[in-house]
């Protein structure tokens, strides 16, 4: 009885990505890799990285606004890792806090945003696409 009123007040989980998601998520490194590589060197395409936690609220409470910018926002590559499944790739992007966002541009990061700062993280995207198509 505890579990099915527990399922009234407590949502249920996510779906990992959803089925229309544009959000990559990456949990291998041969995967990163891949995808690293094929994107890297295209100077004017942004690439947001969402480094964050299962476990982490602030991450989750982001999420949602995540997932609508990668679909709002099509002339950018929007990743999602773990910290937890990829501590190697964290480290390698200097990620000391979750969630941080990584924006990337010509294999450089360009900016960031660490905490779940949802206008500011719209309002570098935008300004980062915008210089793109200028």
């Amino acid at each position: 009885m505890g579990s099915f009123f527990s399922t009234m007040f407590t949502p249920p989980p996510a779906a990992d990505d959803g089925g229309d998601s544009r959000v990559v998520a990456v949990h291998s490194t041969a995967t990163w890799d891949e995808q690293w590589g094929a994107h890297k060197s295209n100077p004017n395409k942004l690439i947001v990285i969402d480094f964050s936690a299962t476990w982490c609220g602030p991450c989750r409470f982001i999420e949602p606004a995540f997932k609508d910018m990668a679909r709002r926002f099509a002339d950018a590559i929007f990743f999602k890792i773990d910290v937890d499944e990829l501590s190697e790739v964290a480290r390698q992007w200097k990620v000391e806090a979750m969630p941080t966002f990584v924006l990337i541009k010509g294999g450089k990061e360009v900016s960031r945003v660490v905490g779940a700062k949802k206008d500011e993280l719209e309002r570098k995207v935008n300004m980062f696409i915008s210089s793109s198509s200028s």
